[in-house]
């Protein structure tokens, strides 16, 4: 089998209203996507992480990786994967990797479907199903205290027993606060995670995780930068709240220097983002060898398998409406929260199918 053409697709639509979170607005969202095509009538679909303005970056980036791909045995995830990541050509972070990413992602789709296997079965099969949260409570426009814990209610109504709200884009007092109201509105039983985008310094991380201990708070998610490895170290060693980290590392090395500073209590790699499915395999292995949970950030659809694949597979982040309005719209088959836990598909490969009707007037590649 012989890989024979490889593109780029891109998609962008608007939010009804803004959202925002420690340090970002977001006024759209969307999905880029690679497709690899093999001379066995096979093929895959990639994810890249991260939406931005210049689709075309991403498209042009792909092209570039097209040397490396057509001609190669797309079983070959190894040998591919090793001849594009060179950083002195491409950077050893940023968008470069999250392509490869994506074109990964997609590699991994086409073994699947040859094996006429599941990924979560090629990859270990753990487990048929995830424990699941679902993430919200952004900042909007009009949104106090009772708008937010109506949306964090409404999440658990539909079955989650996990949810995550924003911080660090108000006062600390005034989010501890929030954080207090979410925690009436849900009761004691439903674990509620916060995270910051990187918002604070250490020492503001440190006063605010204090302040939210009396609410039993699952996990503080990126406090500060994420290059800021030993203040990720002191404020661990400064509250009861597990430290959740790793959105934004790349590839095993990045996560090996997190890891060895004991940076976080939880590992949240973002496989369309650091490197796909092959490297993260290997940062779940690494993070196993230091008993330490994996909890992806980012695309359910995806992230779903990689979790019931591995030994310590923690739970999956799960967008609803709240946060993208094409949910239930971008894919035929979209996953459904079952008494808190989600299920990959069973079909070969990734189960993943784009929705073309509904996404097409959202084309912009």
């Amino acid at each position: 089998m012989k890989i024979t053409n490889v593109t780029f697709e891109g998609f962008r639509w608007n939010r009804p209203t803004p959202i925002r979170n420690g340090k970002h607005t977001y006024d759209f969202t969307g999905i880029d996507v690679v497709n690899i095509e093999t001379d066995d009538g096979i093929s895959g679909i990639g994810l890249i992480g991260g939406v931005h303005e210049g689709p075309e970056i991403s498209a042009a980036i792909v092209n570039h990786f097209k040397q490396y791909l057509i001609g190669q045995d797309p079983l070959n995830n190894e040998l591919i994967w090793d001849a594009m990541w060179e950083p002195k050509l491409v950077g050893r972070r940023g968008l470069s990797t999250r392509v490869i990413s994506g074109i990964d992602i997609a590699l991994w789709d086409i073994k699947g479907k040859a094996a006429n296997m599941p990924l979560y079965k090629l990859l270990g099969g753990f487990s048929s199903k995830a424990p699941v949260y679902i993430a919200g409570g952004y900042y909007e426009d009009g949104k106090g205290l009772k708008e937010l814990a109506k949306e964090m209610e409404t999440s658990v109504s539909l079955g989650a027993r996990a949810i995550k709200m924003k911080i660090g884009g108000a006062p600390i007092n005034e989010d501890v606060e929030r954080v207090r109201i979410v925690r009436e509105s849900i009761g004691p039983n439903i674990k509620l995670m916060v995270d910051a985008n990187c918002a604070y310094k250490h020492f503001e991380a440190i006063e605010i995780a204090r302040k939210m201990e009396p609410y039993d708070v699952y996990w503080f998610e990126e406090p500060i930068l994420p290059d800021d490895y030993k203040g990720h170290q002191i404020i661990g060693e400064s509250t009861t709240i597990p430290i959740a980290t790793g959105e934004n590392e790349y590839t095993r090395y990045g996560f090996r220097d997190l890891i060895e500073n004991r940076c976080a209590s939880i590992i949240q790699p973002d496989a369309l983002i650091m490197g796909g499915v092959t490297e993260f395999m290997k940062v779940s292995a690494l993070a196993q060898s230091h008993d330490l949970t994996i909890a992806p950030h980012g695309n359910q659809q995806i992230h779903v398998h990689l979790v019931c694949a591995i030994p310590n597979g923690l739970t999956v982040e799960y967008y609803r409406n709240t946060t993208d309005p094409m949910w239930g719209k971008t894919y035929l088959n979209t996953l459904q929260v079952e008494d808190g836990f989600v299920s990959p598909p069973n079909e070969p490969g990734l189960g993943i199918e784009l929705n073309y009707e509904a996404l097409g007037p959202h084309r912009v590649i």
